[in-house]
């Protein structure tokens, strides 16, 4: 879960920093990879200041030095890069009305950088970083006769070949008899034998990996026989999503078992959705279902510890916010849509409210769910049932360990 909600917390930033307009070049972005002495960095930044001396608008001017300088500034927080690098956002967006609004952002990539990058421009320059949201999942492929057998891995669109195995089983001959059996024997044992080497090679190739499933392809009835019996560790056994008919068994084999394989990679994870979702679905209907949904009886059950799967939109945008009365010390806590939400006056003495930082609510639920040793599931809405949890259970639902 850690890395489905940093994954998702990352794509939020971006979206974020997405909506960011200014006007002319007032946006600036640096990107500096992990190589990038710090000083080197400053040093540019020193030039680009002087450079921006020049800038002909008077507000453009303004406020492209008071980036640049906001920029140097921040650098004096690093001795050196972080070890994927670092991407700094500063600037003045577009704001109600001909107002601008200083903003400023510093994220540590989940990948590291491999360029060094200035830029001012109307909007923040995020191509690279929204290179690395695109899936990258690995999945183990085999295709298998019973004359030979190559193991692969399929790495986001690049397929990477293991290793290709020669069985060595003899073929069937045309002796009768005693002979004949005796051979057929012999024959079995060997195949045995192979496959029992073939499963050893992927338990060595895909164990250890986090394999996000298994495709398994081959010309004949081989690779169903191979599935279906104990050749494969029982881990890597779970994650076999389906087998497919190819022609060869070596590299090229490879490459057609993806091929064939696309449509089943491709819904994976809607597949799991769907699961998830038409468990949900079932214990709804139940009189005595293990299920909740709505933000209010989710915060009530995850209290009590009884969630153990919370199913969460990627859709949902709300911010969970504290109001607080610095003078009466009357507080709340709201669920809101505008993350910039501003309260009314104090109810009991009139005062000004102060709002927290709001928080956003896939992430604040997430958090609580986990203290509770709850498992948790963001669901897209890229299926008709990733639909129906925003717009029909307002983007939050739960399987639950226990009724209330």
């Amino acid at each position: 879960m850690a890395s489905q909600l940093a994954k998702y917390e990352f794509k939020r930033k971006l979206e974020e920093l997405r909506s960011a307009k200014g006007r002319a070049t007032e946006l600036v972005s640096l990107h500096i990879p992990p190589s990038k002495q710090i000083s080197d960095a400053v040093a540019y930044l020193r030039n680009e200041y002087a450079q921006s001396s020049n800038i002909k608008s008077k507000s453009t001017r303004k406020n492209v030095m008071w980036a640049i300088d906001s920029l140097m500034g921040k650098l004096k927080c690093f001795r050196k890069p972080p070890e994927n690098g670092v991407v700094l956002f500063v600037g003045h967006k577009s704001a109600a009305g001909d107002k601008t609004e200083a903003v400023s952002y510093v994220i540590e990539p989940p990948e590291p950088i491999t360029t060094f990058l200035y830029r001012c421009d109307s909007s923040f320059y995020l191509e690279p970083l929204e290179e690395m949201t695109k899936e990258k999942e690995c999945y183990g492929l085999i295709v298998i006769d019973r004359k030979e057998a190559t193991i692969g891995m399929l790495r986001g669109k690049r397929i990477e070949t293991i290793k290709n195995v020669q069985s060595r089983v003899p073929s069937k001959h045309g002796m009768g008899g005693q002979s004949q059996r005796r051979f057929e024997r012999l024959i079995e044992i060997a195949a045995h034998e192979y496959f029992k080497k073939i499963g050893d090679i992927v338990t060595d190739a895909f164990l250890n990996e986090n394999v996000k499933g298994i495709i398994v392809g081959g010309p004949g009835a081989t690779k169903d026989f191979f599935v279906g019996k104990d050749y494969l560790h029982h881990e890597l056994k779970k994650k076999v999503i389906e087998t497919f008919d190819v022609g060869y068994t070596d590299e090229y084999g490879l490459r057609e078992l993806v091929e064939n394989a696309s449509s089943a990679l491709s819904n994976i994870d809607l597949m799991r959705e769907k699961r998830l979702m038409q468990r949900l679905m079932r214990e709804i209907i139940k009189e005595q279902g293990l299920s909740t949904y709505g933000e209010d009886e989710i915060r009530k059950s995850l209290a009590m510890g009884a969630v153990e799967i919370l199913l969460l939109s990627e859709g949902l945008r709300k911010y969970r916010i504290k109001i607080r009365c610095p003078s009466c010390g009357y507080t709340e806590e709201k669920t809101v849509d505008d993350k910039n939400f501003e309260p009314d006056n104090c109810k009991k003495c009139s005062a000004p409210l102060i709002v927290d930082e709001p928080l956003d609510v896939v992430e604040e639920l997430s958090k609580k769910a986990e203290k509770t040793g709850a498992k948790v599931e963001l669901v897209s809405t890229d299926s008709a049932e990733g639909e129906t949890l925003l717009k029909a259970f307002g983007g939050v639902a739960a399987i639950l360990r226990f009724r209330r």
